[in-house]
């Protein structure tokens, strides 16, 4: 179907709902983005933009620009938290010559797209918080201040607490999964090299990768506990909670905690993928549709995949039910893989001290330095994958 002239009505402001704007806009449709925030801008924290995900930037067209501020990583490193010990490598510089893997500061994204999109002609809308939306032939968006807007299609990119969600399928119940996470972004004082860094423990671990031409460090520490905390990308920790948590961590994990002042902190919740992606004339994408837990770096790169296959769907299709269908058929496999892989790393980042951890780190150890390649070749599904042709 022909997408010039078709008024979209983007929800959300962030990677996947400015990714889907721009690819749709560069399809011909008329594309506003409502963002309840007064301003894009991204708190602290970074990214990893792997292949499959930058092969939606590259077919944007704006690969060399976020290449320019960003960092490409060289390995991904699993090492003994206590010890410092390397206990295996993922060799990225292993990857096939037009593959590449960005360490990128998640603002420096957020501010590529919404340039991108303003020149392309999409209209970015601040302060426009969603109450609900009205689906059906003319779907119809209620904002907080009682105001309306139509629109020929309703896109949901509005994160974990989707407004857009509950009208597209039942939103689930998310459970706590007893984990807690920090982030923080500290100077690279270190001489962290271009890898992340895995600091594995019982019970707890810690990625380390550098960002912004090496001058900066990313910081996501995750710790199992009983205690509840919130879902919120907006509260603040006592940096001594954070340190106290890593106590028994070598000493570059020290130094690098020691910088640490205000950690961001927040639950871990696993939210089930939702059934159906799309209602008449609305469609879900990133975590509003599937939120994955951060122990695989793709929730970035899963909502870049999202936004391309939507407007390439459609495109493809005959009218909107049929593409909007497509794109459901072409991404729930994918993203419930890449969710369960994800879930799974944090169990094998906490073994505990004994045969099973020893066995584990063993037989990974052999494998990355005896078999380099098909260490990295066991990532094909994930980093090979190119929503970009479609075969």
């Amino acid at each position: 179907m022909t997408l010039d002239g078709l008024d979209i009505a983007v929800v959300g402001g962030g990677i996947g709902g400015l990714a889907a704007a721009l690819a749709l806009r560069q399809r011909g449709a008329t594309v506003t983005v409502l963002e309840q925030a007064e301003a894009l801008t991204e708190v602290g924290a970074g990214i990893q933009v792997s292949p499959n995900g930058l092969r939606v930037i590259e077919a944007l067209g704006l690969a060399d620009r976020l290449t320019a501020g960003s960092v490409q990583g060289r390995a991904v490193s699993l090492r003994n938290g206590a010890t410092g010990a390397e206990v295996a490598r993922l060799d990225l510089t292993r990857l096939p010559a037009d593959q590449r893997y960005l360490f990128v500061h998640r603002a420096d994204l957020v501010d590529l797209l919404s340039d991108a999109a303003r020149k392309a002609g999409v209209t970015l809308r601040l302060l426009q918080k969603v109450d609900t939306v009205k689906t059906g032939p003319e779907p119809r968006i209620v904002l907080a201040t009682g105001d309306h807007r139509k629109a020929d299609l309703v896109v949901g990119a509005d994160g974990l607490h989707s407004a857009v969600r509950p009208v597209v399928t039942d939103p689930g119940k998310p459970f706590f999964t007893r984990q807690v996470a920090w982030r923080a972004i500290v100077p690279n004082s270190t001489g962290h090299p271009a890898q992340a860094r895995v600091h594995m423990g019982p019970g707890r671990h810690m990625v380390t990768y550098p960002l912004r031409d090496g001058k900066l460090l990313n910081v996501v520490a995750v710790e199992e506990r009983a205690q509840w905390a919130a879902e919120s990308w907006s509260r603040t920790d006592d940096p001594g909670i954070l340190r106290k948590a890593f106590a028994g961590f070598d000493a570059e994990v020290h130094r690098i905690l020691s910088q640490v002042e205000a950690p961001g902190v927040w639950g871990l919740f696993r939210h089930p993928v939702a059934t159906r992606w799309h209602a008449e004339s609305c469609a879900l994408l990133g975590d509003a549709a599937h939120p994955t837990l951060p122990f695989l770096a793709q929730g970035a790169n899963m909502a870049l995949e999202d936004a391309w296959v939507l407007a390439d769907a459609l495109e493809r299709a005959p009218d909107m039910a049929s593409g909007l269908a497509a794109y459901q058929e072409r991404r729930k496999a994918r993203v419930t893989r890449v969710i369960d892989v994800a879930s799974r790393n944090a169990r094998n980042y906490h073994l505990s001290p004994g045969p099973v951890r020893f066995a584990a780190h063993t037989a990974l150890g052999l494998l990355s330095r005896a078999a380099p390649g098909r260490m990295l070749g066991r990532f094909d599904w994930l980093y090979g994958h190119d929503v970009t042709r479609v075969v």
